[in-house]
């Protein structure tokens, strides 16, 4: 019990000395860190995703109606945007565990995304930066596409939005979780859950005032005052986010983070021929101290990178050669969380469908509210998020609580279950897409009759649910995994599941067209009128993938809960000073003769 009690404060000299306040000092815990300072992030999430989402929700309209691009080329085209920012958030990741920090990263590439919305806003506004005005619907084939030095200009300003909100939006959620110290008070890992609903309390706030503020706005000013509007957003994101300066605790970046996974692997591979030791080992890095830890049985191969092998001299091995016992299960943790991510990518193709032809079934439907007022199409998204201001709050207040005292989980169900509750969800949401678009064809085509807008209203309602489910879960799920200094870096990979999916919805409207398609018809998805394609058919095709996708991950969930250690072992061996095997034998001794 000594020992242990010994751990914890060495862990907390260790947590503390780990993070700094804004001047490089070590911070204070009585005024660093805390739900106060993780506030200050809230609001740039709030803001940021104001303005972002304003951008890339309406967009599809600004690219038919402005710049004259086809219906299936425009769709594309924000699927790329959005997916480019999600895959950039990779490399926001990196710079900050590696280099800058998450604070000096959202400061450097917030401004970048700031510069883009004003380049926005600045080619809607110059008519010499756009085409010549024309009716897509009634002159579709006579409109000029843009193109040339018009096509430059938008396409730069929108990418440098991509950039800056791509590696802003990682770091937004990691410096806000860093507010929380887990090793130090065990009391903040509940905190750190309600942060989390917290920050999708603030996405939502942020989406719905986008959603329908902002989008009015380009609806009845036009689009340059919308890009305007958005970049004010990003200004008072920026503003808010520095205000906290002084109140933050900040971990400082350790360097590359690639290089010690990429040494495992070497180690590994050069110390193939080695018999892995048994899973319960001893000794530490000078064969001094003794211990016990279970290892995971998982990737096993690896666990021959931290093989010491003592042949009678003192030489003392190359890190490419000789890993420690927490860098292994590290590098096992990163893989382990692989497949996991990976079935998130169908369900973020689901979400990529919402922001596109959804947009366009709200446009071919009755949009009248009252005599005098009309819902703008992409306002739509906001129904979901409506919702969860309301949602959110009671989840976290009294969902959570409740399932508490069942689970014993501090978040009430684990990440894992939260994820799967909402992959299951979002086959319903195209399900209910599915049976709309019918509907609407139907009635258009048959009687003529446009029905209302608000029979579009429980796709995006089932899928806001399934989102609020499986985004928060697996931002929980990643960031709580025991890899040090990567935490920006996961938070990443959750966005960059965002971006796979979203291309892979470029990849199957393409696919869709090209198989469905003949010499006398185009495909299901070819024609800018949504009553002559057969968009019904294709949510069905969606919904079966998404079902089949949560098949998927109920059994690599399963794999996942039954293959991982403790969440504490990383802390258990460092605890212990335990880093590398023993083995006494010589080299020659420990040759695995089946190992080519």
């Amino acid at each position: 019990m000594e020992e242990g009690r010994g751990t914890d404060k060495g862990e907390m000299k260790h947590q503390q000395e780990n993070t700094v306040d804004w001047r490089g000092r070590p911070s204070n815990p009585k005024k660093h860190g805390g739900m106060s300072a993780a506030a200050f992030v809230l609001g740039l999430q709030a803001f940021e995703i104001m303005g972002i989402a304003a951008v890339g929700n309406n967009l599809i309209t600004y690219l038919i109606n402005e710049m004259h691009f086809s219906l299936s080329k425009s769709a594309n085209i924000v699927t790329n945007f959005v997916g480019t920012i999600f895959l950039l958030a990779l490399l926001g990741g990196y710079l900050s565990d590696s280099h800058l920090g998450c604070f000096w990263t959202i400061i450097l590439f917030g401004f970048v995304e700031l510069s883009g919305f004003i380049l926005l806003s600045v080619q809607a506004h110059l008519p010499q930066l756009k085409p010549a005005k024309c009716n897509m619907l009634t002159d579709g084939d006579m409109c000029e596409e843009a193109k040339g030095f018009k096509a430059l200009i938008f396409f730069v300003a929108l990418y440098l939005v991509a950039l800056g909100s791509g590696c802003v939006k990682p770091n937004m959620i990691s410096h806000g979780a860093d507010q929380f110290n887990l090793q130090t008070y065990p009391s903040h890992s509940k905190k750190l859950s309600t942060y989390f609903n917290a920050a999708y309390f603030a996405f939502s706030m942020g989406e719905l005032i986008a959603l329908t503020v902002l989008v009015w706005i380009q609806t009845h000013a036009g689009m340059d005052v919308g890009f305007g509007v958005s970049a004010a957003a990003m200004a008072m994101g920026l503003v808010v986010v520095v205000s906290g300066t002084l109140y933050y605790r900040n971990k400082p970046p350790r360097g590359s983070i690639f290089t010690p996974i990429v040494q495992v692997f070497v180690a590994a591979m050069l110390k193939r021929k080695q018999i892995n030791p048994e899973l319960m080992i001893n000794g530490d890095q000078n064969g001094a101290e003794s211990g016990n830890v279970v290892q995971t049985q998982r990737f096993r191969f690896l666990d021959k990178a931290c093989i010491k092998v003592e042949d009678g001299s003192n030489t003392k091995e190359s890190p490419w050669r000789l890993c420690s016992v927490t860098q292994v299960e590290q590098v096992k943790i990163l893989i382990s969380v692989i497949p996991i991510f990976a079935c998130t990518i169908v369900f973020n193709t689901v979400l990529a469908q919402l922001q596109t032809f959804s947009v366009q079934q709200g446009s071919a439907m009755d949009t009248q509210l009252t005599k005098s007022f009309h819902i703008p199409p992409a306002s739509l998204q906001s129904i979901p998020y409506i919702i969860l201001i309301f949602l959110v709050p009671l989840y976290d207040k009294f969902f959570v609580p409740f399932a508490r005292k069942i689970t014993g989980h501090e978040s009430g169900i684990s990440p894992l279950q939260r994820i799967g509750s909402g992959l299951f969800l979002s086959t319903f949401s195209m399900i209910a897409a599915a049976l709309m678009e019918k509907k609407r064809r139907d009635s258009a085509l048959g009687s003529g009759e446009i029905i209302s807008i608000f029979w579009i209203t429980p796709q995006f309602l089932i899928f806001g649910l399934s989102e609020m489910l499986t985004a928060v879960g697996l931002i929980e799920f990643f960031y709580k995994q025991s890899l040090q200094g990567m935490q920006a870096f996961l938070m990443a990979m959750t966005y960059c599941s965002y971006s796979f999916g979203f291309y892979l919805s470029s990849v199957l409207v393409s696919l869709v067209n090209k198989i469905t398609s003949s010499s006398s018809k185009g495909g299901w998805l070819s024609d800018n009128d949504l009553n002559k394609d057969r968009l019904d058919l294709f949510y069905w095709l969606l919904a079966v993938i998404s079902f089949l996708n949560f098949l998927n991950y109920l059994f690599w969930a399963r794999w996942h809960s039954h293959s991982s250690a403790s969440p504490t072992i990383q802390n258990e061996a460092d605890g212990m000073g335990l880093n590398h095997y023993i083995l006494t034998k010589h080299s020659k001794d420990v040759v695995d003769e089946n190992i080519p």
